[in-house]
This record gives structure tokens, sequence and C-alpha cells, in this order.
């Protein structure tokens, strides 16, 4: 994502779910190695005070941002309050890397917000439309989401919005596992796009077909898992002018016209071209507890999906 402040004298970076601030650290430890720690006073004044900007509902996890990027001599401005249900910010950011909380808790009612355009309880969906709301022209995004996100109930409408507005341009599936063990059995992808051109051609990568499962000890997450994908993605951070390297029949990285992406009325979950090879390893397999909580994340979207349903019947019986 490259979170260069020296694009502008304004640049930002924002994790609108910030939590203990880890995206925001590394965002910062990122530049600071690619100048070696040299800046001039006033890049380095700017950097120090006036670049990193975060939410977080919770109490706590926001003096814990607060004091992890102070351990790195950077005074954040992160607000304590509901990103989501609260009247947004005025100021826009360039760059806004962010993991929205997993799960339905807090999601009971859809959020009254003019800038959302569909009104959903999805809390996730509601995050994507929030930083489409606080990105500004021109700047660039990638945000962590579970898969039902690529699927569930008014996802194809919040997509359709993101394609119009957004250059979708690529989607990266992550390995089974990646959270574990915090959220285990939660398949997750992160989507990459910037503001201000509508999409055209959306790339995804699958690295999780056919590759075994993350775990705490045996398999951890390494770079290695995120090497070709990096090389895939390439060297512009927007990917929107730079040439992207061809698919093959057999490759995990594939472009897919928007046309095709409208066809499946923007729900992205459909687009799978290899083919899960089925081994009987028990080592390969998840663990119990990652496919009860996949098996418990399904049907809870079924669910959703279901009562949805069931409001439309009642409203049609009632009128």
């Amino acid at each position: 994502m490259k979170p260069d402040p020296r694009a502008h004298a304004e640049f930002t970076v924002c994790d609108p779910a910030v939590g203990t601030a880890g995206f925001l650290v590394a965002a910062y430890e990122w530049f600071n190695g690619l100048v070696k720690g040299s800046m001039d006073r006033d890049l380095a004044k700017r950097v120090r005070k006036s670049t990193y900007f975060g939410q977080e509902l919770v109490a706590r996890p926001r003096r814990l941002a607060l004091m992890n990027l102070y351990l790195h001599n950077v005074e954040p401005h992160i607000e304590l309050g509901d990103a989501i249900y609260e009247p947004p910010t005025r100021r826009g950011f360039d760059v806004i890397l962010t993991n929205p909380p997993f799960g339905t808790k807090g999601a009971n009612q859809a959020p009254e917000r003019d800038d959302f355009t569909v009104s959903t309880s999805n809390k996730q969906l509601n995050f994507l439309q929030h930083v489409l709301t606080i990105l500004r022209p021109g700047g660039r995004a990638a945000v962590v989401l579970p898969d039902n996100c690529l699927f569930a109930d008014q996802a194809g409408e919040v997509f359709k919005i993101l394609c119009e507005d957004c250059d979708l341009h690529t989607v990266l599936r992550l390995p089974r596992g990646t959270f574990t063990p915090y959220s285990q059995g939660v398949k997750a992808n992160v989507v990459f796009f910037t503001k201000g051109v509508p999409s055209e051609t959306v790339w995804i990568y699958d690295a999780r077909t056919n590759v075994p499962g993350i775990t705490k000890k045996d398999r951890p997450l390494t770079n290695e898992h995120f090497a070709e994908f990096e090389a895939c993605y390439g060297k512009d951070p927007n990917c929107g002018s730079k040439r992207r390297p061809e698919a093959s029949e057999h490759d995990r990285w594939r472009p897919f016209e928007i046309g095709e992406v409208r066809k499946r009325e923007f729900k992205l979950d459909g687009f799978k071209w290899l083919k899960e090879e089925t081994t009987d390893d028990a080592d390969d397999m998840p663990e119990p507890e990652d496919l009860a909580t996949e098996a418990i994340t399904e049907l809870d979207a079924i669910t959703k999906d279901l009562n949805a349903v069931l409001a439309l019947l009642g409203n049609g019986a009632g009128a």
C-alpha cells in the first residue's frame, strides 16, 4: 500500500477500526525503514503529529493504541466512538488500512446515515461504506473482510457501488486459518481499491485453495505465504497504471472484467477456478474448532438471509 507521507503535505493514514493500532504501527515502521530514520525537521514533525489517525469503540484498546504509537515516537489522533453509528468525520484520508471486527456483535440495526446508500445491519458491509465516505478522491484502501461479505444479503449492492465509485483492482483470498487463534475458522479476504475511477478489471489471487491451513505452532503464517501475491500485485500501490503479470490456467492469479462481475451481481465469492484437491492426510485437515466456527459463521449468514425472506413475505402478506 506504500503509505508514504512524502506524497504531499497533508498526507494521512487512517484505520477506522484501529484496535491497538497494529496497522498504523506497521505503516509507520514501513516508512521509517524506507527513509532509514532520516527526515528533515518539518517532515519529522508532520509524521509525528498529523499523519496517523484512527477510531476505536472501546476505551481500553484505544489507550493501548495511543501507548503503542507513542512508544514509536508518534502522537496519533485516535477518536473514541462508534465509526458506524455516529456521524463521520469531515476529514478525508489518503490511505486506509483496516480490519473491521468479525462477527455480528453490536450489529443490531441498520445505521441511519445519509452517506450510506445501502441500508443493512451487516457490520462489515457498513464499514466498507464508511471507508468509501472517508477516503479522499484518489486515495487507496485495503480492507480485510470475511467471506460472507462477498456473498451475504446486500453484498452485491455494496460492491456495485464500490465498483462504480472506485477501482476495485485486487482481491486477495487469504489462507484458511489466517487469524488463528483469534478468529478460528473464519475465511477472509483483503479487498484493495482506489477511489475516483470506476472498476474495469478485478484481479483475484487465490492463496487458499490447496494451501494447508494455518496453525499456531506447526504451520504458522509467514511472509512466504504472500511472496508470490506481492510479485503479482506489482510496485504500483494503485495498480491502475502498471501492466500486471498475465495469468495461465493453473495460476492463482486471475483477472475478471467488470462485465463478468456484473453478471454475477457483484458477488465475488463465485470466482473460483482452482480445483480443490482432496487429501486423506489428517494433518492437513482443519482443526475441529476451525470447522465448527466456520459452520457457525455460514449458518449465521444463512439465517440472516432466511429472516430477510420472511420479512419480505410478511410485508407482502400485510400489503
